[in-house]
């Protein structure tokens, strides 16, 4: 009797054993689940970590753009600001140019324009003494010592000046050395018309022409001749 328990527990135990392992894991079946979940764990962190990673890369991408933007508007301001006050510096200058006071000039300070004046020494006919009353104004005997003296600075004598009839206006000039007179007016600046009277005088000598009843040089840009 003793010796058959003694042999059935050391049998029992053997079994115990061998079912051990397969309860406990340690066989082939037993390690499978294991793995199995260390893997899905392993999966598992990765995953939350790359999540993590995500969203602070677009925290981030947030961020760098707010302050972009808040940069593009400082900027923005900055300009505009500029621009208002330089066109408030423009507007200040231009009210004080406008309402400063122009002191006017003493005479002193006005030069008078000269007044060019000369004495004729050559002999003045007033053949229109009904319109001048007989008597030849003071503009009239300036405008003939003038030409007198432009005449002579191209080398030409005048010999009389003539007042025709019915003109208060005309002086008729002869010239020693020239059978025909020239027309001319106190209308025209005397230096333009001595200018004029010489440049006809050499266009007909060009011409051969050398005797003629008058030069007239009375208008602007125009002579004739007859």
């Amino acid at each position: 009797m003793g010796r058959e328990s003694t042999k059935n527990e050391g049998v029992r135990s053997a079994a115990a054993r061998e079912v051990a392992p397969a309860a406990h894991g340690d066989g082939p079946a037993g390690r499978a689940p294991k793995f199995s979940r260390r893997s899905s764990q392993v999966v598992v962190g990765l995953t939350i970590g790359a999540k993590r990673e995500k969203l602070e890369t677009k925290n981030e991408r947030a961020a760098a753009r707010k302050k972009d933007k808040q940069r593009y508007l400082t900027r923005v301001v900055s300009v505009s600001l500029g621009f208002v006050s330089l066109i408030v510096i423009l507007i200040v200058l231009a009210t004080t140019f406008l309402h400063q006071e122009v002191e006017p000039l003493s005479p002193e300070e006005v030069a008078p324009e000269p007044i060019l004046t000369a004495e004729p020494t050559i002999e003045i006919i007033d053949a229109s003494a009904s319109a001048t009353g007989g008597k030849i104004t003071s503009r009239m005997r300036n405008y003939i010592g003038l030409i007198e003296s432009d005449l002579k600075s191209y080398s030409y004598q005048p010999i009389k000046a003539v007042i025709p009839t019915d003109s208060i206006r005309e002086v008729d000039l002869y010239l020693d050395g020239y059978t025909g007179y020239f027309k001319t007016t106190i209308d025209r600046d005397a230096a333009i018309t001595a200018e004029d009277i010489d440049r006809m005088l050499r266009y007909l000598a060009g011409q051969g022409i050398t005797t003629f009843e008058y030069v007239d040089v009375r208008v602007d840009g125009r002579a004739f001749w007859k």
